[in-house]
């Protein structure tokens, strides 16, 4: 049963297999972001933290859009704020909170992604998108630079050739594209796309919640570090994973020739 966060972002958390399927839910508008969508997602993403029962997320858009980025018409309405108090109060914490979560997120890229709608594509842990699905960093169509953590991620995942390209140019990149620059892991059929996803996100859930946990630490430490220090840093997270139950669990079901089970402890 879907429980709506807010109109805008609804949440719902399979018990059984540990995922929770988050949804930007304004089709009419693309998706676009207002901020009581921003401040709902941000209160999601929060929550499911607090959740035991969640070990994976996956965030989609509903209707043919993942996220078109920022509602533009709300940017003209009387008191909106300026645009560098809205990024640094409503993105920017979304972006922290979804790179934060110790708990992996897949991106189920469903439709166009566009400005900031790129950008939490791009902080998803794993991304898998419909073959119609578009991505575009679109600020410069607006004389707007880009945020929410895309100057930041693109040129780490595309390289700065590439990410120059794609921010000072503004073109569109296909889902085949979006593939073959890095963008996104795979590309498959519409029709096939939350089903994907959702494998992803069970095998993910399947997994030892704390080693994936710490594992997602290390991967976003390892931006900032040279190879000594990430190198000292995976002993000390190894170090915190092998005193876990399950990592126990995990040397007794190689042992027994069985699958794991893992119970986060």
């Amino acid at each position: 049963m879907a429980e709506e966060t807010e109109e805008s972002v609804l949440v719902e958390v399979d018990a059984d297999s540990g995922v929770a399927t988050v949804t930007l839910n304004r089709p009419a508008a693309l998706n676009s972001l207002t901020v009581p969508m921003k401040q709902a997602l941000l209160a999601a993403i929060r929550r499911l933290e607090r959740d035991a029962s969640v070990r994976a997320v996956v965030l989609t858009g509903a209707g043919r859009a993942f996220c078109a980025g920022q509602d533009l018409r709300e940017r003209l309405e009387p008191g909106a704020a300026p645009l560098g108090v809205e990024v640094r109060q409503r993105y920017n914490p979304i972006i922290r909170a979804m790179r934060g979560l110790p708990k992996p997120i897949v991106g189920a890229i469903n439709g166009v992604a566009a400005g900031a709608g790129a950008s939490l594509a791009m902080a998803c842990d794993i991304r898998v998108a419909s073959d119609t699905a578009t991505f575009s960093l679109a600020f410069g169509r607006v004389g707007l630079v880009p945020d929410s953590g895309a100057t930041w991620f693109l040129p780490r995942l595309v390289g700065a050739t590439r990410a120059a390209e794609l921010a000072l140019l503004n073109d569109p990149v296909s889902a085949v594209d979006a593939v073959r620059l890095g963008l996104v892991g795979r590309a498959v059929p519409a029709a096939d796309l939350a089903t994907e996803a959702n494998a992803i996100a069970v095998r993910l859930a399947a997994g030892a919640p704390k080693a994936i946990a710490l594992t997602k630490r290390a991967l976003n430490a390892s931006w900032d570090r040279d190879l000594d220090a990430a190198l000292e840093y995976e002993a000390q997270l190894q170090d915190l994973a092998g005193r876990t139950r399950d990592h126990a669990e995990g040397l007794a079901a190689f042992t027994e020739k069985r699958p794991p089970r893992f119970t986060g402890e």
